[in-house]
């Protein structure tokens, strides 16, 4: 069914339990119970907590503030215009600005009253520890989205696999078609992913760190270097010109490609781009200069494979 999801479901039980309770204990407005719910729940439970901490200050607030005012000046609705320009700057100076409709509501309920006692002070107290209770628990029943991320953490993989294998076969042949898609397709797999594990760090209250967020973050980075790669890559189109060394590096990348996953194989690739650049320094020294731009950007592109590895490299020695 089009908007069933998981938040829905919470919210509908959350809120049907809440007016129940507060309906059993026989309070006033405890329809208000499941308004509470409703604007409580939120995606992730960190930012539930901070919607609550936001709502139940504003609303103990103007109902202490509230219930002052009208005692005072009495119940009008002049009055009630001249408590939101007095209760307003306060909430913005507090930062629980987040917390103004419910406590709208809350000082509504005292100005229908019309009697601020404490008998009206206890209900309002019930009702909202009613409704931001049964929000915290509702919420605490989070789907677990770790599954979803190794399923995006593949298919980034094997996009970076294709990216990898066309780099090496536009060196062997400059005539080679790729439209670059690939590169489109991962950026938008890992902006998803990331916005998953973003939610799973938000679940986690006692946990601040995320090893897929960093992974991801990792793979973002990678992509960054990829696309500057690219670019030279497209550059050897204009040169007909095939050398050695263009086919060395070309067997490199293609190794590469079929080694793409989430282990810890960094130095082993690091070791073999550092022994071929070793050789390549060892053979003669370009002859054209065809050959010494070939050549130079070849050397740009082991530079820029470098820094592609050590970024994996990196993650691996923050874990340990």
């Amino acid at each position: 069914m089009t908007g069933m999801g998981y938040r829905t479901i919470k919210t509908a039980v959350g809120a049907g339990l809440a007016m129940w309770i507060a309906s059993l204990l026989d309070l006033e407005f405890a329809t208000f119970a499941a308004i509470i719910v409703i604007m409580c729940i939120e995606k992730t439970k960190k930012k539930t907590l901070i919607t609550i901490k936001d709502k139940f200050f504003a609303s103990l607030l103007s109902l202490l503030l509230g219930s002052l005012i009208f005692e005072v000046l009495g119940y009008h609705p002049i009055v009630f215009s001249l408590f939101i320009l007095l209760f307003v700057p306060i909430l913005v100076r507090a930062h629980i600005q987040g917390g103004f409709v419910t406590s709208m509501v809350v000082v509504l309920h005292v100005y229908t009253v019309k009697n601020a006692d404490w008998t009206m002070f206890l209900n309002e107290l019930y009702i909202i520890f009613i409704g931001m209770g049964i929000a915290v628990l509702v919420n605490s029943f989070m789907p677990n989205f770790k599954r979803d991320i190794e399923v995006f953490k593949k298919e980034i993989e094997k996009r970076f696999e294709i990216i990898l294998y066309e780099f090496s076969a536009h060196l062997r042949d400059n005539m080679r078609n790729w439209d670059g898609k690939e590169i489109l397709e991962v950026e938008d797999l890992i902006n998803q992913s990331k916005s998953l594990a973003n939610q799973d760090v938000e679940n986690q209250l006692l946990r601040k760190q995320n090893i897929d967020y960093y992974y991801l973050e990792m793979r973002e980075d990678q992509l960054e270097l990829l696309k500057h790669m690219m670019k030279i890559i497209a550059i050897f189109s204009s040169f007909s010109l095939d050398i050695k060394q263009k086919e060395m590096f070309a067997e490199f990348l293609e190794d590469l490609s079929r080694n793409v996953h989430s282990g810890d194989t960094t130095n082993i690739s690091i070791n073999k781009l550092d022994e071929l650049n070793a050789i390549i320094r060892e053979m003669e020294l370009p002859k054209t200069r065809e050959e010494f731009e070939v050549r130079a950007n070849l050397f740009y592109l082991t530079y820029e494979m470098k820094n592609y590895l050590n970024i994996k490299k990196k993650l691996f020695a923050q874990r340990n």
